[in-house]
């Protein structure tokens, strides 16, 4: 008798705890590559088509005002992952390692085991985890490996280098090479414009599309994951140059706009159609999205899923991509490895029947770095010391008790060096550090100036004091000298005072 209550006791607090990992939201965190603020049609975009993302904007919220925690690719998913902004990050550029054949492939700087990311956070919970894209900090072998950053699975490139190609010969899942269906090319070898055939664009195509196959996995993993809860982030390698998408979706634009072949003059694949290719991935990444959306539905997961989406950041300036043709990033200043808006705004959308109000436009400054605490929030848990604020009282419309930034604040070591800093409507900006570590404050209201056009900090002496304490307080040195700027600048700011 004594063994039967042990038992059934057993089957109730089993129960139970299945009953609360229900509770628990799904959670899916969808993230492009290189796209521009204004590149979907809710923020928008006239030329290229995205419905379904327009659609989870009209079931969910949408952000006006979300920042990256950097201008480029791998400190962007560093900060994303691990809470921390730009003068705290392990990782502040993309230090790359290797070469880009398939011999000499070795990633990027690894993200130091000591991290704790989103991923683990969530495991703490219960969560299955998966990464299901582009990782870009760390390779297989190094402590950097998303298995040992928190993740159960992952499916899709380890270098950034390697996912240039979106033809690549091969991909990587749990630390082991999977060969695709095409082999290794060099995809910024230029052509000849004055013979260049028709065959010579197509050697840039392949059989196995990637963004394909991480749509694939992640159909699987949500699949074999269905009892809950868990934790997909996908970062897809599009709009991300090269120019490569199934013809198909490529044919769906071709004839719309008056466009000359890209002979790849400013790196990566050559195409014969280098409008008509970017709209269509862009497009792709779209219906990848409505593909996902529609799996949560026909497994009843719908209700329990918190969807959301961004971009690591602005639109790029390369390989073939014309920003301004399809205002890009919606009138803002600059582009991928700038810290003014164009750079670092991204679009972002969460939705979550039942819980998010549909329809709903938020102007709240939130940043990516906030993700981490905002899934502790949501998922019960004390949020580690980060750079972050939750956000999760705007997601489900609680404006009164949103917590806002005193500030926000970037560096970048990259193109030249520079700093900025939003602190309400004020948007500072430090360019060209490295030459010139005394280089003045550039000061934007960005309430009046969202296109950062008029500098007026010649009338603001005030708010450029407090920039420069945020600078003071904010910086903890890297231990890569290849991110090392920002001393120098301090030091000149304590000279000129």
């Amino acid at each position: 008798m004594r063994f039967l209550n042990l038992l059934i006791l057993l089957i109730l607090i089993d129960a139970g705890a299945s009953a609360q990992n229900r509770r628990l939201p799904n959670i899916i965190y969808i993230y492009a590559d290189d796209l521009g603020y204004g590149e979907l049609g809710c923020y928008g975009q006239q030329k290229i088509k995205t419905p379904n993302l327009d659609r989870l904007a009209r079931e969910g919220v949408r952000f006006t005002q979300h920042y990256t925690g950097t201008p480029v690719c791998a400190p962007a998913r560093a900060m994303l992952m691990t809470g921390k902004h730009a003068g705290h990050s392990a990782i502040r550029g993309n230090f790359e390692l290797g070469t880009f054949r398939d011999d000499e492939e070795r990633g990027q700087m690894p993200l130091p085991a000591k991290e704790f990311t989103v991923a683990e956070l969530l495991k703490q919970q219960g969560y299955a985890t998966a990464l299901t894209g582009k990782w870009g900090m760390g390779m297989n072998n190094t402590e950097g490996t998303p298995t040992k950053q928190g993740f159960d699975y992952y499916y899709g490139y380890l270098d950034q280098k390697q996912a240039h190609n979106l033809y690549p010969s091969h991909l990587w899942e749990n630390d082991r090479w999977d060969t695709l269906a095409q082999p290794w090319q060099d995809v910024h070898r230029k052509l000849d414009p004055a013979t260049a055939t028709d065959a010579d664009f197509d050697s840039f195509k392949g059989k196995e599309y990637a963004p394909m196959k991480m749509t694939e996995k992640a159909l699987s993993f949500i699949e074999r994951s269905k009892g809950g809860p868990f934790f997909l982030y996908m970062p897809y390698t599009i709009p991300h140059v090269s120019l490569q998408a199934p013809d198909d979706y490529v044919k769906k634009y071709v004839g719309q706009f008056d466009e000359k072949p890209y002979y790849g003059e400013k790196g990566y694949a050559s195409t014969q159609y280098p409008l008509s290719t970017y709209a269509a991935m862009i497009t792709y990444l779209d219906d990848q999205v409505g593909i996902i959306l529609d799996k949560l539905k026909a497994l009843g997961l719908d209700d329990n899923t918190i969807v959301m989406f961004s971009s690591d950041n602005g639109a790029t300036f390369n390989g073939g991509v014309n920003a301004q043709f399809f205002n890009s990033v919606a009138g803002l200043r600059g582009l991928k490895m700038d810290v003014y808006e164009g750079g670092i705004r991204e679009p972002f959308i969460a939705r979550w029947p039942g819980k998010i109000k549909p329809g709903r436009v938020s102007d709240h400054i939130s940043v990516q770095y906030d993700l981490l605490a905002t899934l502790a929030e949501l998922t019960g848990q004390s949020a580690p010391a980060t750079d972050g604020i939750s956000f999760l009282p705007e997601l489900l419309g609680q404006t009164n008790r949103q917590k806002k930034h005193a500030y926000l604040y970037f560096e970048y070591p990259e193109k030249g060096g520079q700093i900025a800093i939003r602190m309400g409507d004020w948007k500072g900006v430090k360019t060209d550090l490295r030459k010139n570590p005394g280089n003045a404050w550039q000061l934007f209201n960005l309430r009046t100036d969202r296109s950062e056009t008029t500098d007026v900090a010649a009338k603001h002496a005030d708010i450029l004091k407090k920039f420069d304490e945020i600078v003071l307080k904010e910086h903890q040195e890297p231990a890569n000298p290849a991110w090392q700027f920002v001393l120098p600048v301090i030091e000149a700011s304590n000279n000129t005072r």
